[in-house]
């Protein structure tokens, strides 16, 4: 899953959200728990799902409820391609204004926000489900040196943990990037 920024926005959206369901798609057990304490498998789909609703909603966007705590994966399939027919729209080109995000195309906004989202949750997602990740290290680096030029404002905003977990300097941009936002990269579904 090599994506660069040169990608069309909906075409990253698309690969990254593939991704996830690929992951998705070889779920066992959505009750398994997840690196993210207190979430299970089940947690990472509906956190996806339910955020960027009321995100969307806030600035005047709605979306269909496809929400199904009980068959998580037929709602993240109807969640996605949701998603993926609004990023594919005239109405991905228009301005989106959310008081904490500030003003940018829709486009724009679901890419900062909520595609990078489902990219650091695929981690979190196969984890639980015990999977290879399959992310991009060097994707997964590029991330993480845009996210450093914000990490106050990310601390601070409480998405994230407090601080970075501790790991080898010469550990992998997929390692890094996830001990950056505070999971631990030695954490396993099974431990």
């Amino acid at each position: 899953m090599t994506m660069t920024a040169a990608d069309p926005i909906s075409t990253r959206h698309e690969r990254v959200a593939g991704h996830f369901t690929g992951v998705a798609d070889r779920v066992e057990d959505w009750d398994a728990p997840s690196p993210v304490p207190e979430w299970t498998a089940r947690d990472v789909v509906m956190h996806l799902v339910m955020w960027i609703h009321d995100f969307l909603a806030d600035g005047g966007v709605d979306l269909a409820r496809h929400i199904d705590g009980g068959d998580p994966l037929g709602t993240w399939h109807a969640h996605s391609g949701e998603l993926q027919a609004l990023l594919e729209s005239a109405a991905a080109d228009e301005q989106f204004t959310r008081p904490q995000a500030g003003t940018a195309t829709l486009k724009e906004t679901l890419d900062r926000f909520y595609t990078v989202d489902v990219l650091m949750h695929t981690w979190d997602l196969a984890e639980a489900a015990g999977l290879p990740s399959g992310l991009d290290p060097q994707e997964c680096e590029r991330l993480l040196d845009g996210m450093r030029q914000i990490e106050p404002m990310l601390r601070e905003s409480g998405q994230f943990g407090t601080a970075a977990v501790p790991v080898p300097d010469d550990a992998d941009g997929v390692t890094r990037l996830m001990a950056f936002i505070g999971r631990d990269p030695r954490w396993r579904s099974r431990d």
